[in-house]
């Protein structure tokens, strides 16, 4: 099998906070990126845990989550692992939205990898399990109803259709009779490939988005021993009710602290990852009428602050008398989640994306202000899979991820050029390097007589090598035109590995690389889940 291992900053789009926190290994120690975090991706003390200052009940949390996990059919290895918590082990954790059908490959990638670190943690000694938490209390639709799947001319988007909903979190929602013909377009565009009868049997009209991805995330990881959570339950919400009573008695302290923390980001040349406005909070409210709605803080013409969700007014007695009745009514914003995570579970580290690790930079202050200290992030698994007819096609053309990542046009251009007769190619590059530097040698004598006649120079140096690029492409086109399958080439290689322009893993749904792998792919992303490449690796699979 092909293994090859790049930096992370072959991919495109990458945030600089994400980017130098990866990096940390090689970072000055007075690198402005250290002070953001509680520690390094590549420092092993998280496998001894932290001690915050809120612990589980590691009873209540067994029992609710041993329930859960009967409910989306586990196997033994869930069961096992769930005892070794009941025993004391800890957790690493990941988690992502309940995603159609699993959502994008990057889930499978977080899921491998907690599993991976919590199998190195307990053979250093210290027991650990995964934990996979579901975000089932976002209201965002649009996030969650789509797939995107493979099909004969590009990628196709497959969408469930809820047409009651309004702003209620997304768990709930149930998928009803229209998910069969999602599932049938599925299963064709799947080439109806084994890992369809998993899909069949998860996403039924009686399941709800929540438990039809639970269900099928935990057969993927059957024998992994992967434990979901959906932590929207009332009995959920009571655990972590500290921590939501914290932010509802201390919103104004905290809402100072993350701005502070935003403040001092921009300062440092990185960006917030969550906006944060002036009346903003770390809340969301489920109103009586199902519709989960951002709680705000705006000021009164006194000066002072009222609590809103919508059009209704709360005082802040109000909202603790919600919250030791209905917990299960009030839920954290993306900032507070970690936190809210951690008093729950017994939490060594937590595995993220890019978007994640970003969170934890401005979420530290409210870490340390609730629980006494940040939980350490690792970045997850980040790779791009490619099928067996993907790499014959690249080793034919002797490419590599980096050619790949371009559009289909610029990679028939470069196929194209490589395939030109070796006289034609002679020519061109001839031609390209004298006028090149004839035309340098230009500007550098104008620009001496008269700095603006030297500009003037430069932009019609330009168009000169602009008609010299026409050419190469003119050539380029005529060797496609004699070569159709070039153009064909291109298209599968970047509809496979980069489609629409982007990353693999960030669009293309996990079930749609488990379908065209001739391997078990659950256990090959586990056994690469430590991540000797830090950076982002390519597999064959």
């Amino acid at each position: 099998m092909s293994v090859e291992c790049y930096p992370i900053t072959v991919l495109p789009h990458l945030a600089k906070l994400f980017r130098e926190y990866t990096e940390l290994r090689t970072a000055p120690a007075d690198a402005p990126i250290r002070r953001f975090y509680a520690s390094s991706p590549f420092d092993d003390r998280w496998k001894q845990g932290t001690k915050p200052s809120l612990q589980p009940d590691r009873k209540l949390l067994v029992d609710t989550l041993t329930a859960q996990a009967v409910g989306f059919n586990a196997g033994e290895s869930t069961f096992a692992n769930l005892d070794k918590l009941r025993d004391g082990a800890r957790a690493v954790v990941t988690g992502q939205q309940v995603g159609l059908f699993g959502g994008p490959l990057l889930t499978l990638l977080k899921a491998a990898t907690a599993i991976r670190k919590a199998q190195v943690a307990s053979e250093a000694g210290v027991p650990h399990v995964p934990v996979f938490w579901m975000a089932t209390e976002d209201h965002d639709l649009d996030e969650v109803n789509q797939v995107a799947l493979l099909g004969k001319h590009g990628v196709e988007t497959l969408r469930s259709t809820f047409a009651d909903h309004k702003q209620q979190p997304v768990g709930d929602l149930k998928l009803g009779p229209q998910i069969e013909a999602v599932v049938a377009q599925a299963e064709e565009l799947l080439a109806y490939a084994p890992i369809t009868e998993l899909l069949r049997e998860t996403y039924t009209p009686a399941d709800t988005l929540a438990s039809a991805f639970g269900k099928f995330l935990t057969g993927v990881f059957r024998e992994h021993g992967l434990i979901v959570i959906d932590a929207s339950t009332r009995a959920f919400h009571a655990m972590g009710a500290p921590v939501l009573r914290y932010a509802i008695e201390h919103a104004d302290e905290l809402h100072v602290a993350v701005t502070t923390r935003g403040a001092e980001l921009a300062s440092a040349g990185y960006s917030s990852q969550v906006l944060v406005n002036d009346d903003s909070t770390l809340l969301f409210l489920v109103d009586d009428h199902g519709q989960r709605l951002p709680l705000r803080r705006p000021k009164q013409a006194s000066g002072e602050r009222a609590w809103k969700a919508g059009t209704h007014d709360y005082s802040t007695e109000e909202l603790l008398a919600i919250l030791e009745t209905s917990p299960e009514r009030l839920s954290p914003n993306a900032l507070l989640r970690p936190i809210f995570q951690d008093a729950i579970l017994p939490t060594s580290a937590y595995v993220g994306g890019p978007a994640e690790i970003a969170y934890f930079a401005q979420c530290r202050p409210i870490f340390e202000a609730i629980l006494g200290a940040a939980t350490p992030a690792l970045p997850r698994l980040s790779a791009t899979l490619v099928p067996p007819a993907i790499r014959t096609v690249m080793d034919r053309h002797e490419l590599t991820l980096r050619d790949a990542l371009v559009t289909s046009d610029e990679l028939s251009q470069r196929l194209a050029a490589r395939a030109m007769p070796i006289e034609g190619k002679r020519k061109i590059a001839a031609a390209g390097n004298a006028l090149d530097e004839e035309l340098k040698d230009v500007e550098r004598w104008m620009s001496a007589m008269d700095p603006n006649l030297g500009k003037s120079a430069g932009v019609a140096a330009n168009k000169m090598r602009y008609q010299m690029n026409r050419l190469r492409r003119l050539a380029a086109n005529w060797q496609l035109e004699r070569e159709a399958h070039l153009r064909k080439h291109a298209d599968a290689i970047t509809l496979n590995l980069f489609p629409k322009g982007i990353v693999q893993e960030r669009l293309l749904a996990g079930i749609q690389l488990l379908a065209l792998s001739t391997g078990d792919l659950a256990n090959l992303l586990v056994e690469n889940g430590e991540q000797d490449c830090p950076g982002h690796r390519v597999f064959d699979i």
